[in-house]
C-alpha cells in the first residue's frame, strides 16, 4: 500500500497548490483526483479567488473526510524542486508532503481499496485564512452529521484546539513639531504603545486560564506602522495583531477588553480581520459536551487521542456547524511550513491502514 500512497503523493506534490497567490483552478490536481475515484459521484465546485471544492461521494455515508490540497509559499531554504517528491529510507520530501497531501494521498489509497459507504471534501483554500470551501459546504443540505479533518497530528486524534482571531487597529494623533508639550499624548505611536501595554498586562493576566490541557491566552503584535520622522509628531499609527483563544474563551468578550486597552479617543478604528473559532466550538459547556461527543467517537473508532494543540484547523468550522468533529492526520506539525518538509513513511502507512480500517 505504501508504494501506492507515495505514487499518489508525488503526482499531488507536482500539482503548484500555492496559496498566496490564489491561483489555483478546478482542473489540474482536481481532474487528478477525479480520474482517481472511479464509482464515486464528483462535484467541482469553484468557489473563486482560488478556492475550489471537490466532493466525492460513494454509497450513502454519514461521515466525512477533509483534507486541504493548498501549500504555503516555497522558501528560498529549500535544497531542491519542492513540487518534485523524494524519497529517502525513512521519510517523504516535497511542498505539502507534510501539510496535507500526504493525507491526500492516503484518502485516495484508502478510497481504492475498500467498498461501501465513503465521503471526501477536498478543498484549497485552507492557507488563505478565508475558508470558502468549507463554508460553502457546510452551507449546503450536505447531510453529514461526523467529520474528520486532516492535519498534523502524528496519528493522533486531537479533540480541541485553539481559535483564532485577527485584528486591524488605528490609532490617531495630530502631526506637529515634535518639541510641543503635546507630543507624548498627541502622537498616534505613543498611543500605540501603550496599548500595547495594557493588552500584554492583560494577556499575562489570563495566564491561569485552562481547557483540556491547554493553558493561557496566545498573543502577538506582528506589525506596527506610523509617523513620518523622529521630529514630527505621528499622526497615525496602525497596529496588526491577533490572538488564539481557549474554548472556553468567549473571543467577543476579548475584543472588547483589548479595545479598552487603548485611551479613550485613541482609536481610529479596532476592525477583526479574521476569527476562526476553538474546537469544540461553542461555550464552554457546550464545548466540553463536543469534546466528549468527538473523545466518543475517536474511542469508536480505536483512534489513539493525543493532546490539545495550539494550532487552529478548519475542524473548528464543523464543529460550529453541529457536526461532531476531530482532527487525525500522518506528520508532525514541527515540520510544516518548513524548507524540505517532509513526512515519515511509516506515518503515512500508519494513517491509511487507519483509513482503510474504519472504512
Amino acid at each position: 500500500m505504501l508504494n501506492t500512497i507515495l505514487q499518489h503523493l508525488e503526482s499531488l506534490v507536482s500539482f503548484d497548490t500555492r496559496n498566496p497567490p490564489r491561483l489555483i483552478g478546478s482542473g489540474g490536481i482536481f481532474d487528478y483526483i477525479r480520474a482517481q475515484l472511479p464509482g464515486y459521484r464528483c462535484e467541482v465546485t469553484d468557489h473563486g479567488d482560488g478556492a475550489v471544492s471537490l466532493l466525492a461521494v460513494r454509497g450513502n455515508p454519514r461521515r466525512v473526510f477533509n483534507v486541504h490540497l493548498d501549500t504555503v509559499p516555497s522558501s528560498e531554504g529549500w535544497s531542491a524542486d519542492p513540487f518534485t517528491l523524494r524519497v529517502s529510507a525513512d521519510r517523504a520530501i516535497g511542498l505539502g508532503a507534510c501539510d496535507i497531501k500526504g493525507a491526500a494521498a492516503g484518502l485516495i489509497t484508502a478510497a481504492n481499496a475498500t467498498q461501501g459507504d465513503a465521503a471526501f471534501l477536498f478543498s484549497s483554500d485552507e492557507e488563505a485564512n478565508d475558508p470558502r470551501c468549507i463554508a460553502a459546504f457546510l452551507g449546503s443540505d450536505h447531510g453529514f452529521s461526523e467529520a474528520i479533518i486532516a492535519e498534523p497530528t502524528r496519528c493522533e486524534a486531537v479533540l480541541a484546539h485553539r481559535g483564532i482571531s485577527s485584528v486591524l487597529l488605528k490609532f490617531k494623533g495630530e502631526a506637529g513639531h515634535a518639541s510641543g508639550a503635546n507630543a507624548l499624548h498627541a502622537n498616534a505611536l505613543h498611543q500605540a504603545m501603550r496599548w500595547g501595554g495594557g493588552a500584554l498586562d492583560f494577556v499575562a493576566s489570563e495566564a491561569n486560564h485552562c481547557f483540556a490541557g491547554l493553558q493561557g491566552l496566545r498573543f502577538n503584535i506582528g506589525r506596527v506602522e506610523g509617523g513620518i520622522k523622529a521630529n514630527v509628531i505621528a499622526p497615525s499609527a496602525e497596529v496588526r495583531f491577533g490572538f488564539r483563544p481557549l474554548p472556553s474563551h468567549d473571543i467577543d468578550t476579548l475584543h472588547a477588553r483589548f479595545g479598552t486597552c487603548a485611551a479613550p479617543g485613541a482609536l481610529d478604528r479596532y476592525q477583526e480581520t479574521f476569527r476562526g473559532p476553538s474546537l469544540p466550538a461553542g461555550d464552554a459547556t457546550y464545548a466540553e459536551q463536543r469534546r466528549q461527543a468527538a473523545q466518543s467517537l475517536a474511542e469508536s473508532l480505536y483512534l489513539p487521542v493525543g493532546n490539545a494543540v495550539d494550532f487552529w484547523t478548519e475542524a473548528a468550522l464543523f464543529s460550529q456547524a453541529g457536526l461532531t468533529a476531530f482532527v487525525y492526520g500522518p506528520g508532525d506539525i514541527a515540520q510544516a511550513h518548513t524548507a524540505d518538509e517532509w513526512v515519515a513513511l511509516a506515518q503515512l502507512q500508519r494513517y491509511a491502514d487507519a483509513i482503510v480500517r474504519i472504512l
